[in-house]
């Protein structure tokens, strides 16, 4: 068996005295784990680093086997990671969200493009944050957990959206909220792509997201705890506010 893909590396880790297990998204054979021979070596090491873009040739005998990658660098973004902390920790929630939630050898070709252009703005702080919120709404969406904020779940209006049911994951307007107000998410205006969103209403939203990754997502991979990442990478934005 033998594929090449261009992929992005999530983890590495090592593997007797030279080699390394990498576990990366690739563009079309979805999160797929292999050996690089050396890869722990001098020469390998600052290669095969968290966002790094790789070019990747898999062989194995069978296809179910770990296997074995040749990894090329296409683009490292070890600089743009630690341009600052806004950077390092938003690239580490990433991988680490992309670890947790993607199932492995699953294609996702639209995520793995999304993943890229996200990680490519890691240097531009001012939008970072935002290009994040968006990317992690469309994490939901692409693994079945998406959020229908069109219209009201009540009314059927489109006017008025203010919160988000835990329940369903649909827009709710004030008047459909009624007496159950209390009980719903907050949905900021930037959640659905309007305003000007600021940094106050990003986090509000990263909090009506991080919900149904914690209620949601972990709970469909048998209740594991969203990665540390995530947490660490809202408080440094949010000390940055």
């Amino acid at each position: 068996m033998e594929w090449r893909d261009h992929g992005i590396l999530l983890t590495t880790r090592r593997h007797g005295e030279t080699g390394a297990i990498i576990d990366v998204l690739t563009q079309d054979h979805g999160r797929h784990a292999g050996i690089v021979r050396g890869g722990a070596s001098r020469k390998m090491a600052p290669i095969l680093q968290p966002g790094a873009q790789l070019d990747l040739i898999w062989r194995a005998r069978l296809e179910d086997h770990l296997g074995s990658y040749q990894a090329e660098p296409l683009r490292s973004r070890a600089v743009s990671a630690f341009s600052g902390r806004l950077a390092l920790s938003g690239l580490n929630a990433v991988t680490a969200l992309l670890s947790f939630a993607v199932p492995e050898r699953e294609p996702h070709p639209d995520l793995y493009k999304r993943t890229e252009q996200l990680l490519d703005l890691l240097e531009q702080e001012e939008i970072w944050p935002l290009a994040y919120l968006r990317w992690e709404v469309a994490l939901l969406d692409e693994l079945g957990f998406g959020l229908d904020l069109d219209r009201c779940a009540v009314t059927g209006t489109r006017e008025g959206l203010i919160y988000v049911s835990p329940k369903s994951g649909r827009a709710v307007s004030r008047e459909g909220a009624g007496e159950w107000a209390d009980r719903l998410l907050p949905l900021p205006p930037v959640l659905r792509g309007e305003g000007s969103a600021p940094d106050e209403e990003v986090v509000l939203a990263l909090k009506t997201t991080g919900y149904f990754l914690d209620t949601k997502l972990a709970k469909s991979l048998g209740n594991r705890p969203v990665p540390d990442a995530r947490s660490r990478f809202i408080d440094t934005f949010t000390r940055r506010i």
